[in-house]
């Protein structure tokens, strides 16, 4: 049985220039060990799906306005009480936020932050926490963990710092990580170093980990299903194999297009024209066929597309969008 199971999940925000709908109808699952991905564009709604099951939506403006998040088959989290969510966040579900820097407190030393867990949920002594936040930081790397682990975030550089933001996710060994573009603003080595800590703490603790992303390379080698956004939406789903070798939606086929490393060396990189649809405007049909540049037959201009499963572990949703050339992009351009 899933670990996590979310059903017609709406997120919208409510402005002054109209709603937004940032999540609108997204529904997926997660089991135990697995790791899914989630990615799509900037403002595609991935951070915004997992910050709703976290209850970290501010409202107002943000408000859910429908759907379900059953974690372990009883807890609904989206219609839980906030005294319930303090018990479940940072205990049964954890996160590692995009940017470290703003996420730890500057004011705080490292020792204080990481024990905060410990002592609101396993209610340990400040002593015990301790030796639990050192023996964390030696297990994501980072070395003179006894000492290390009293400054403050300042005094490490950024791939510490994510480094001691995963210790901080996990020291409580929670049964689902969500992992926000834990890779953001950090070199290619040290990426792979982050991802491989990720990996090695999901398998001691039998983790469930959601994988935010807007890298394809990095959800090729991390995850076991994927699920790709466009405009709030979910357009297409499945394994890796489905994704990468049988891409069945004009957006997914875009975005592997987009991938620099499959370019040939010389030849202009193949880039997705126009920009995503205005989500403050109520979308009609298929949000990717309003792109400037992209062609369309019309037949979902009125109507929403729905979701047709391919095979038994993949789900894609119509779309009549017929992909511009190379050439056709440079011309848009």
């Amino acid at each position: 049985m899933a670990i996590l199971e979310v059903k017609d999940l709406k997120t919208y925000f409510h402005t002054r220039n109209g709603t937004v709908r940032a999540v609108d109808g997204v529904s997926f699952s997660v089991e135990r060990g697995e790791t899914l991905g989630i990615v799509g564009e900037s403002g595609s709604g991935k951070s915004v799906s997992c910050y709703s099951l976290m209850g970290l939506i501010p409202q107002p403006p943000g408000r859910i306005e429908s759907g379900q998040a059953i974690l372990d088959g009883k807890i609904d989290l989206l219609n839980s009480s906030e005294k319930v969510l303090r018990k479940i966040r940072g205990r049964r579900v954890s996160m590692i936020f995009q940017e470290p820097m703003t996420s730890l407190n500057p004011y705080l030393r490292v020792s204080t932050q990481l024990i905060e867990a410990l002592r609101m949920h396993e209610k340990l002594g400040r002593k015990e926490a301790l030796s639990r936040a050192i023996k964390s930081l030696e297990e994501v790397g980072i070395t003179e963990a006894s000492t290390r682990v009293h400054f403050y975030p300042h005094e490490f550089s950024g791939g510490m710092r994510q480094r001691v933001m995963i210790a901080m996710s996990m020291i409580t060994h929670p049964e689902i990580l969500i992992a926000d573009e834990p890779t953001t603003a950090l070199d290619v080595t040290v990426q792979a170093q982050i991802l491989e800590l990720i990996r090695e703490r999901q398998k001691a603790n039998n983790s469930a980990v959601i994988l935010i992303t807007h890298d394809l390379g990095v959800v090729a080698g991390m995850c076991d299903r994927i699920n790709v956004m466009y405009a709030g939406k979910i357009v297409e789903s499945g394994t890796a194999d489905d994704i990468f070798k049988n891409a069945q939606h004009p957006y997914t086929i875009a975005l592997q297009r987009s991938i620099p490393s499959l370019g040939s060396k010389g030849k202009a990189l193949y880039t997705i024209p126009g920009l995503p649809p205005d989500l403050s405007r109520p979308i009609p049909g298929d949000a990717f066929a309003l792109r400037q540049g992209i062609k369309s037959g019309g037949k979902w201009a009125n109507t929403p597309p729905p979701m047709r499963q391919v095979s038994e572990t993949h789900w894609v949703r119509e779309s009549d969008v017929i992909l511009p050339s190379l050439e056709e992009v440079l011309d848009v351009r």
